[in-house]
């Protein structure tokens, strides 16, 4: 059996809820890639913690990434909503635009990063 990447493990499964979030940082330098995974019923999805409207982060407090009363991604600083399937902007300034999203598995009870993701903030995100 192949062994699990530590490099690329984002978290075990039993720590997000449902639904449930969590943010991550991994690589070095000035730019690490900074997302965040969420999790509803079986799926899990991940996203480049960049909000599509402004380029501020969309939690702004640990984890808090998610709205409080849905299953939605809520961006902190403008209100924006996204779904947390597809990252599509349902409400706000950013409506219709989507978040970036990460490729990510579930193996062996661990969330793991695909090994096709650089480990570095994408060059287009214009900071």
């Amino acid at each position: 059996m192949e062994e699990v990447d530590l490099n690329r493990v984002i978290c075990p499964l039993h720590e997000l809820g449902d639904p449930g979030a969590k943010g991550f940082t991994m690589g070095e330098g000035d730019w690490p890639l900074r997302g965040f995974v969420v999790r509803h019923g079986e799926a899990v999805r991940a996203y480049v913690n960049h909000c599509p409207h402004a380029g501020f982060p969309l939690n702004w407090a640990p984890d808090l990434f998610l709205a409080p009363d849905a299953p939605l991604i809520l961006c902190s600083m403008h209100g924006a909503l996204f779904e947390m399937d597809s990252g599509l902007c349902l409400s706000g300034p950013c409506n219709g635009l989507r978040l970036r999203a990460l490729p990510v598995r579930v193996e062996r009870g661990y969330v793991i990063l695909d090994e096709s993701v650089p480990l570095e903030e994408p060059a287009d995100l214009g900071r």
